[in-house]
Formats: C-alpha cells, structure tokens, sequence
C-alpha cells in the first residue's frame, strides 16, 4: 500500500505530506543477505500508532506492529491477551502513518497455532485489514509447516525464536534462553526449521549471544536480533522502551533518551500555567475583529 500522491496537510495533523519515496518490499529485505553475509544492517522498531509510524518511517526497514501494545498501549500483564482485532486496527494505523518501510504485524497468541488452515484465515485477515505486508508468528519447527503453508499462499512470514513471550506461561518467565546445550542445539534447529520452510526474516530473542551468531550463520534468512548479538543482520527494539517511556525496561534496551522525563516535565509547565490563568494567553485565543 505505497503512498504515491500528495496529501493535503492544511486540515489534518495526521496527513503530513510524505517524501517522494518508494516503499522497501519483502524480497527487498530477504536480499539484504547475500551468501550468508549483510552488508547493510537491517534496522527495525516497532510501532503502534500512525503518528509514531510517520516519525520511524523514513529510518527503518521493517516497522513490526508488535503484540507488545498489548503491555506498552493497553497495560496488560502480558501478549497473551491480545486479540486479532486489536493488531488488525493498529496495523492499519501504522500502514497510514508510513510509506517507505515494511509493515509486519505479529499473530496474537491463539490465531495460528491449531492448525495452518487457522493461520492462514487469519493471516489473511490481518492484511486484508490493515493493507500491512507481512506477519510474524512465534516458534521454531513446530511451526514450519505452518510457515511453509502461508509462504505457499501468499502470505510473507517472519520467523520468532529464542524467548518468545506469548509462550510465558510455559518458560516460566523472560529470562534468557540457550544457557544449556540441549536449548542452545533447539534454538538452532528452530530458526534452520523456519528457514527452510521459507520464513523471510527470524527474529532471535533472549539469547546467549553464541547461539545468536551461530544461528546468524546457519540461516540464509536474515536475522533480526533484540537481545541477541550486534553479530545479527539486523536489530530490533520496542520504540518506546528505546525512547526511555518506562523505568523498567529488559536488560538488552538501550534508553537512547529519556522522554518520560521530559513528558512530565512539560506537563507540569502545562499545569501551573492553567492553574496560574496564563494559559491560554493572546496567542492562543480569538478576538473580535
């Protein structure tokens, strides 16, 4: 869904006039990697709103429409309570807001895993829905034939594996994984598996950083590493852990600022200024003529 013509931007904020750029494509980013080796790294965020989208779009490849709103927009416990519906309307919101990098959509826990025929009818949903060019679904060989069964039929897929959250309830938590040999040798075979069934991309999470290169090497598909290893063809983080919106935030985030701070510090400018009855001034009111 590339935006090609000019939007009027007198009457709505949400319409910025985009710049004249061509939208990036799935193929566009299988082939970054070449003979096992990525010369341009593969830079993602995820995004959830169209406004957030605009500010991303022109410095990232991929924008993932990640099933973390459910924790970073909704303040839920955990992606487990994530609906289709949910991910359908903020994919939407973020293909709108974009109109140079690739838009995925992660499948919520539930929509995919029963079978790949449930996949797929919700597979297609997502997109049909949101115009997004691609989804994500968590797992390792479990979920190759479902890979292979959307890759088949139209249907890009990006590949998850290491820590996978919506699979909380049974890791037992978000420590790191591949700390024994026997996950470590699983979390290979896992992104080989998605690999092979045709998976464009493997996102690996959580992992000691060994095993994120060793699968880094073992798979002609670029991986995208968040908390893994620099070593990844590409990297991924959630925008607003990097932005420094909340105190707590996982080990492998880097603040690169501190907009909380900043937020709030506004807002109270904001607050005396109205309880003060210096806002709004001459400026911001009419008079007559």
């Amino acid at each position: 869904m590339s935006t090609t013509f000019q939007l009027e931007t007198s009457t709505s904020r949400a319409n910025p006039t985009p710049a004249p750029m061509k939208r990036l494509t799935v193929p566009r980013i299988r082939d970054r990697k070449k003979d096992g080796e990525t010369q341009e790294a593969i830079v993602m965020l995820t995004a959830y709103t169209a406004r957030m989208a605009q500010l991303l779009d022109r410095h990232c490849d991929l924008l993932l429409v990640g099933d973390s709103l459910g924790q970073v927009i909704y303040g839920l416990s955990s992606t487990v309570p994530v609906t289709l519906d949910m991910m359908a309307n903020h994919a939407a919101a973020v293909v709108r807001g974009s109109y140079h990098a690739v838009v995925a959509v992660d499948m919520p826990f539930g929509s995919y895993e029963a079978s790949p025929e449930q996949a797929f009818e919700n597979a297609a949903y997502l997109m049909k829905q949101s115009g997004a060019a691609a989804v994500k679904l968590e797992g390792g060989a479990a979920m190759a034939d479902t890979v292979a069964f959307l890759v088949q039929r139209g249907i890009p897929v990006m590949g998850h594996v290491g820590l996978t959250p919506q699979a909380v309830n049974v890791l037992g938590g978000y420590g790191a994984r591949g700390r024994s040999d026997a996950e470590a040798e699983k979390i290979v075979e896992d992104a080989i598996a998605l690999d092979r069934a045709g998976a464009f991309a493997i996102v690996v999470e959580g992992v000691v950083e060994p095993i994120a290169i060793e699968v880094t090497r073992s798979v002609s598909a670029p991986t995208i590493g968040i908390g893994a290893s620099a070593s990844c063809d590409g990297q991924v983080l959630v925008t607003e852990d990097m932005l420094g919106m909340f105190e707590r935030v996982p080990r492998f985030v880097k603040k690169y600022e501190n907009l909380a701070e900043t937020i709030e510090k506004t807002v109270e400018s904001y607050a005396g200024e109205v309880r003060a009855r210096s806002f709004p001034g001459p400026d911001q009111t009419y008079q007559p003529k």
